[in-house]
């Protein structure tokens, strides 16, 4: 695993967890963790149980006792990691978004259709499509329980930039991130959009704004975008704060998505609804164990009805606590790695592809463009 912050340290007690909970004919094998801080990486390594240290990315994708490549780096390390971890035969799982661009992301697709042909394995990491109550939407929506789908509805509202003394991590610089909240978290809102309805967004008119354009610099001690102020000086945010997105999908439903670091007092809620001819369903990470259902067939008694996702029936459940014993956010990144173990073991392709992120990373493109533009219709 290349990356030991904040999704170094989620990915990693997915892989020590997943074979103890999950039947697997793979079993994880934690041999090396990767970062440019020797004394830090040997401390993280210690803390989540990983085997020995490197600091050398390079050297350890050529290695032969190395057959899966976890990339959890900033994403303008990501193509050149995952084209040299292909190129070397390894299985790779990539942290959302794919990369910094579309010609990158491009570039990463095309390599991984390749690796495929010689039964190499690739991932994009949009953990939330494992969370049940998600994964259920998803069942719920295909036997037609909604109906048409008229509208779609997604949020993703955080505020831990709201304070504008904090300072300017990797996360706020366009050449290290990409972009901001929308490509951060509005990433993930999109790829969930499109996973639970089976619909494919077909344009899009945007708005981003950068609330606070000057920071403080960091110190030298910031982890994961999380650091505290220890440097001298200040610098520009290059990256969006929020964005705000309207779409249209190829079955004709109307969509709307906001991704937002300045929603003061939400911490990390996600919120994905889902509107149609026979009903409604609605989804909100801050209650992610439970899953909303209006049935219009019900008349008189209709009204919201709320589904405990708790059940050994329920995606990924059969694998833990009895019915009313809820999971966490923890939780995603074990069912992630279980699927990625059981496609490579099945010799199938895991979902979602490099080819998704490839997808998610041209709707990315088409709002930067479109907010460009003073929210010009762009066709995707």
């Amino acid at each position: 695993m290349i990356g030991y912050a904040f999704m170094g340290a989620a990915h990693s007690q997915a892989w020590r967890n997943v074979h103890r909970f999950f039947p697997l004919e793979l079993t994880p094998e934690m041999a090396v963790l990767v970062g440019r801080n020797a004394e830090a990486v040997q401390q993280a390594a210690a803390t989540f149980g990983w085997a020995e240290t490197a600091t050398d990315w390079r050297a350890v994708v050529e290695r032969e006792d190395v057959d899966v490549v976890d990339i959890c780096t900033p994403g303008d390390t990501h193509a050149e990691i995952a084209l040299a971890a292909l190129a070397a035969g390894k299985h790779v799982l990539c942290e959302k978004p794919l990369a910094n661009t579309v010609a990158e992301a491009e570039e990463m697709t095309a390599a991984a259709e390749q690796a495929r042909a010689r039964g190499v394995r690739s991932m994009v990491g949009f953990s939330y499509r494992r969370v049940p109550a998600l994964a259920l939407m998803r069942q719920l929506v295909a036997e037609g329980v909604v109906g048409d789908i008229r509208h779609i509805r997604g949020l993703y509202l955080q505020d831990w930039i709201v304070d504008p003394e904090f300072p300017l991590v990797w996360r706020l610089q366009k050449d290290k991130a990409g972009s901001g909240a929308l490509g951060d978290i509005g990433a993930h809102i999109l790829d969930a959009a499109e996973f639970v309805t089976g619909h494919r967004i077909t344009g899009v008119a945007a708005q981003t704004e950068t609330f606070v354009k000057e920071r403080p610099l960091p110190g030298e001690s910031g982890t994961g975008g999380l650091s505290a102020t220890g440097g001298t000086g200040t610098g520009p945010v290059t990256v969006d704060d929020a964005a705000v997105v309207l779409a249209r999908t190829d079955a004709g439903a109307l969509a709307t998505f906001e991704a937002t670091r300045f929603a003061t007092g939400r911490k990390n809620r996600i919120v994905l609804e889902v509107n149609g001819s026979k009903g409604s369903l609605a989804f909100n990470f801050e209650d992610m164990n439970s899953l909303e259902h209006y049935d219009l067939a019900a008349g008189d008694r209709a009204g919201f009805t709320k589904i405990s996702v708790t059940e050994p029936t329920h995606p990924y459940l059969e694998a833990w606590w009895p019915a009313g014993h809820g999971l966490g956010y923890e939780h995603t990144f074990v069912h992630q790695a279980r699927d990625f173990l059981a496609a490579i073991a099945a010799e199938e392709d895991p979902t979602p592809s490099f080819a998704d992120g490839l997808r998610i990373q041209r709707l990315l493109a088409a709002v930067e463009e479109s907010a460009g533009a003073q929210a010009a219709w762009q066709q995707v």
